[in-house]
């Protein structure tokens, strides 16, 4: 991409995330990428006929395999939110399914339950009122986009990204989230993210690599991070280090949304306060299970089997999938095959 090409992509970033200040977004050139003014209706891949996308919305995410959505969940949604997830690190609540995670840094500490000591809240499908996001009439009308009328909520977590503790814990290494999931076909699935307050480099904000949804899915494992890396944080093995990145700065309620197979990760938090956000991997219940059995996933795979044992004394016999069936909900239209 020659420099001029590279300036226009860059200025077509920054106001579609709205952050003025270039030193916000960080977007390096990246080869190869198709201007959205090539784009013609019968090209459209990754994203479903609709009339709540615009054009230029579409051909964005499209081409770079992600969109922000400024201010789509409202302050009082997200702040039920945030007294539901104290309550549940309080221990007042215990909703079936659900795993309480602690950042590897403190994990062995004998802290009480609290908001310092729980770094996610995940599976909460079973948690009626976190669970009210997987269902807002604002969230599900643009996620019907990727996936069709027919909507099943898959895999759901509160994210607290705690203070680092000087160990660089609190990053989260570059993935592909359909690394994860076995279903496919990965152009019918889609994440909701929602920042539950204003997130920016500082206190780790997710980094993407635009265009990267248009390659396939790459090995993943633990990184070799000499401060300890947290459980299931796979990261990608092999990626080009100098392949573009744009940093989301985002303000509380907004929303983006980005394909599975797009590389993205987070930062560590500088900050002494807990960054949260809100989210939900959404697919058309008309995707299908796969047998993960001698795929790159395998790891990962066995790595569920473990936790579901000794978390939730799940005996032998269950297979992945069977897990993903408990952990799934209808949200709108048919349950079809998940």
């Amino acid at each position: 991409m020659d420099a001029a090409r590279a300036a226009t992509r860059l200025r077509v970033l920054l106001s579609h995330l709205g952050c003025p200040p270039a030193k916000d977004v960080i977007a390096l050139p990246t080869s190869g990428a198709v201007s959205s003014a090539s784009f013609h209706p019968q090209q459209f891949q990754y994203t479903r006929d609709n009339d709540v996308l615009s054009l230029e919305q579409r051909k964005f995410y499209e081409e770079n395999g992600f969109l922000v959505i400024k201010n789509l969940v409202s302050d009082a949604d997200i702040e039920r939110f945030r007294n539901e997830f104290e309550r549940i690190c309080r221990q007042e609540v215990k909703p079936a399914g659900i795993t309480l995670m602690k950042d590897v840094s403190i994990a062995k500490s004998g802290y009480a339950p609290s908001e310092k000591v729980i770094n996610k809240v995940q599976d909460f499908q079973e948690d009626e009122e976190l669970f009210r996001y997987c269902s807002l009439p604002e969230i599900l009308k643009y996620v019907e986009c990727f996936t069709g009328p027919n909507i099943m909520a898959m895999h759901t977590m509160l994210i607290n990204k705690p203070p680092d503790s000087g160990k660089k814990t609190s990053r989260h290494p570059l993935h592909q989230d359909l690394h994860y999931f076995p279903f496919r076909p990965s152009n019918s699935i889609v994440c909701a993210w929602t920042a539950m307050e204003h997130i920016d480099r500082n206190n780790g904000c997710l980094v993407v690599l635009p265009g990267t949804h248009k390659g396939t899915l790459e090995p993943h494992d633990y990184p070799q991070w000499e401060g300890g890396v947290n459980k299931m944080y796979h990261g990608i093995q092999d990626y080009d280090k100098n392949q573009a990145r744009v940093h989301l700065v985002m303000e509380k309620g907004d929303t983006v949304f980005f394909h599975p197979l797009l590389i993205h990760g987070s930062s560590r938090n500088r900050t002494q306060g807990f960054r949260k956000a809100i989210s939900c991997h959404f697919a058309s219940s008309e995707c299908h299970y796969i047998d993960v059995k001698g795929t790159s996933q395998e790891n990962i795979g066995k790595e569920i089997l473990s936790i579901a044992e000794k978390l939730h004394g799940v005996k032998e016999g269950i297979s992945v999938k069977d897990i993903w069936r408990f952990r799934a909900r209808l949200v709108k239209g048919q349950r079809i095959h998940l």
